[in-house]
């Protein structure tokens, strides 16, 4: 029994050493015709993640009936890749409830995942369910970062009360806005790896932008 629990507190404190980053996607129909350009963007994110080798990485997505999907924690640009280029867009509603009741249950009680990166561009759930179980992510001090797609009010109104209640951030995109993304990206993983410092006197406009988003 002894031998047990040393080796679960050993792996405990593996698993905390490690920087973690979940990257959620709705692939939903709706963001269809603009895919293709944004797995281009999304890809900026992997490529920083795997230039620190702290930093471990799981996608995660929904789309069609009920499809939802989360690979295992990656440190390795090619299989993120894979997983990232393998996605495709498919009719459905959103399952933000089921990204955000995903990203609290892993690694329960570690302090190892520092963000829930989430990228999209409608809300169709009760706004109520998504307020309750945006303070649990702030409570497992897993802040959202919300990028919006797109100016649905809906989404907006929901993006920005989560962001809040998690102590992160939300950032509305427009559709001429892959670069900018591409940047914004980068700074969430900056905020990853260092917090709000790796933030603070950057002269990056990506930065600045974020650090003025996030939460108290």
């Amino acid at each position: 029994m002894s031998a047990f629990v040393s080796r679960a507190r050993a792996l405990k404190r593996v698993a905390d050493a490690q920087n973690r980053l979940i990257f959620a996607l709705d692939a939903t129909a709706s963001r269809e015709p603009t895919w293709h350009v944004a797995r281009t963007m999304h890809q900026a994110l992997f490529d920083v993640a795997t230039e620190d080798a702290t930093l471990a990485l799981q996608l995660c997505y929904f789309r069609g009936l009920m499809e939802f999907e989360a690979t295992p924690w990656m440190t390795k640009p090619g299989p993120l890749l894979d997983a990232l280029n393998a996605v495709y867009c498919q009719g459905g509603a959103t399952q933000i409830e089921r990204v955000l009741r995903h990203a609290v249950g892993e690694f329960e009680g570690s302090s190892s995942i520092k963000a829930i990166v989430y990228i999209g561009d409608a809300c169709e759930e009760k706004a109520d369910t998504l307020n309750a179980l945006a303070v649990e992510c702030r409570l497992a001090r897993r802040p959202l970062l919300l990028f919006q797609e797109g100016n649905d009010s809906t989404a907006s109104r929901c993006f920005a009360s989560m962001a809040a209640l998690s102590g992160g951030a939300h950032v509305q995109l427009d559709d001429a806005s892959g670069d900018r993304l591409r940047k914004l990206l980068k700074s969430a993983v900056r905020f990853v790896l260092g917090g709000r410092k790796a933030l603070q006197g950057s002269r990056r406009e990506s930065d600045k932008l974020l650090l003025n988003k996030l939460s108290s």
